[in-house]
């Protein structure tokens, strides 16, 4: 399993904005769901789900999101987190009507610019393939819309790969048809819902 995971979550609080994952079920029920489009008679084997994300240093919600990623997600079995720091963006908002760019808040005097992933989908890639090349799976099942990831894909299946597309239709078309099959996350997503247990004392 390859998750990008700022892509997955967004595309989830559109399909359903209440929604909370399992991250210790996601992998398993992605696995049973692309075992059974590549082979109804295959239970398939749940190997591990690889967590690629990306934070703000300097926001205190991006810093409890990387202690939670790092600390929690990180531990369930099979799962590897990998979240990097978001890079400060080299250019300033530019004014819609005439253009000047906008460094500082004229309000506050705060850095305009936002900050970009940088090296996500890369590294995605980049361990989709040395993963394959080391003879680590038969079956990937990526979750991303993003169409950068088209020509791993495509690469991929030359090595007797097959690549399931962890999809949110219509999102993501050209990476779909792109990949050997693909399951609709959001139609599975009761079977990983996160739910509080509640016991009493």
């Amino acid at each position: 399993m390859f998750v990008d995971f700022w892509n997955y979550t967004l595309s989830m609080r559109d399909a359903d904005a209440e929604f909370r994952t399992d991250w210790a079920k996601l992998g398993p029920v992605l696995a049973r769901a692309a075992a059974a489009v590549v082979d109804t008679a295959t239970a398939g084997e749940y190997q591990g789900l690889n967590f690629y994300g990306s934070y703000d240093p300097d926001s205190d919600r991006d810093r409890r999101l990387h202690r939670w990623a790092t600390t929690v997600v990180d531990t369930f079995p099979g799962v590897s987190v990998s979240i990097v720091p978001r890079q400060r963006k080299r250019s300033p908002p530019a004014c819609p009507a005439c253009r000047s760019e906008v460094a500082q808040c004229p309000a506050c005097g705060a850095d305009m610019r936002g900050t970009e992933e940088k090296g996500v989908d890369v590294r995605m890639a980049t361990d989709m393939i040395s993963l394959a090349w080391a003879d680590n799976y038969d079956i990937a099942v990526l979750v991303s819309s993003d169409r950068d990831f088209v020509p791993a894909a495509e690469f991929l299946e030359t090595r007797g790969i097959k690549v399931i597309h962890g999809a949110f239709p219509p999102r993501g078309a050209q990476l779909t048809a792109r990949c050997w099959g693909s399951v609709n996350i959001a139609q599975l997503r009761e079977e990983f819902r996160f739910t509080q247990s509640i016991h009493n004392t």
